[in-house]
């Protein structure tokens, strides 16, 4: 997906984002940057602020600097959302489903989203 496109669908739905260098090139970490995100993942993110009630801030997308791997956030499986009392709330009530080897806890949504809480947001898998 375009990242015009990705941008156009979360303001839509009133779905912010940010980054630290306020850019969205997918070449530079500082960014976030929707280019490649897939379809499935931008709308996990719809249903899970949709269900969810809460205010939600990505901040991070395919830009560079992530974990790689077939279901990375190069590839458009993953994206980061800023945590807060609604987002936490609302993840933490998803069955708890173990720990990651880099000792982030996991949550899986019904729609099957698995949440890992790193160390200041909620890093989402779309598979």
């Amino acid at each position: 997906m375009e990242q015009q496109f990705a941008e156009y669908v979360l303001r839509a739905k009133g779905i912010d984002w940010r980054s630290t260098g306020n850019c969205s090139d997918a070449a530079i970490p500082t960014c976030t940057s929707f280019e490649g995100l897939r379809w499935g993942s931008l709308k996990g993110l719809l249903v899970f602020a949709r269900g969810s009630g809460c205010e939600i801030t990505v901040t991070g997308g395919t830009e560079r600097g992530h974990a790689g791997g077939q279901y990375s956030h190069e590839n458009g499986y993953k994206l980061d959302i800023a945590t807060g009392s609604c987002v936490d709330g609302a993840v933490t009530r998803y069955p708890f489903v173990g720990v990651r080897r880099d000792g982030a806890k996991l949550y899986r949504s019904p729609a099957g989203a698995l949440f890992a809480r790193e160390s200041d947001h909620w890093d989402i898998l779309f598979r």
